[in-house]
């Protein structure tokens, strides 16, 4: 059920961000969902973005700390995130959600309210020698629309998505 709270949240994200998020149903590469920006024109390119999703329950991030941690149950998650790409890059968006899965959504005045929030890295170029790694994600990373259109212009321009 935390799959799919995450790919609920990720897809609504997207779709404030004017992009597409396709989940992938089969975990081959370490890739979740993949986004799609549409291209402006028919005869430009779209972008693309791969994203691991994880989800836990084991972290209650504190706003006024800079990361928290989060390790991975398999080496080989770590690494696909690692290694080195060119196009499309991979981030890692990891939700942290209440214990209680009754508490995972309220509904308020005026719409539905998804309780604790997803929050991304990018890991590239990134070494660990723990057979399950940790790694620290940025609290100041929240995954919103304005950080996806951000991460996406940035991969456009060739530029790094740290920072």
């Amino acid at each position: 059920m935390m799959e799919q709270l995450q790919e609920g949240y990720v897809s609504s994200v997207a779709a404030s961000a004017g992009c597409s998020a396709e989940v992938i149903g089969k975990d081959t590469f370490g890739v979740d969902v993949q986004f799609i920006r549409p291209a402006a024109s028919h005869v430009q390119q779209e972008a693309m973005l791969f994203a691991q999703l994880k989800c836990t329950t084991q972290v209650t991030p504190d706003r006024d700390t800079k990361s928290f941690q989060y390790r991975f149950s398999k080496r080989e998650y770590f690494e696909g995130l690692a290694a080195p790409r060119t196009y499309p890059k991979k981030i890692l968006i990891v939700m942290t959600v209440p214990y209680e899965q009754l508490s995972w959504t309220e509904i308020v005045d005026g719409g539905l309210l998804v309780k604790r929030e997803c929050y991304w890295t990018h890991l590239e170029g990134q070494t660990s020698a723990l057979v399950k790694p940790v790694i620290d994600v940025p609290t100041e990373n929240l995954f919103d629309a304005a950080a996806l259109i951000k991460i996406m212009e940035r991969q456009d321009r060739g530029e790094t998505l740290d920072g």
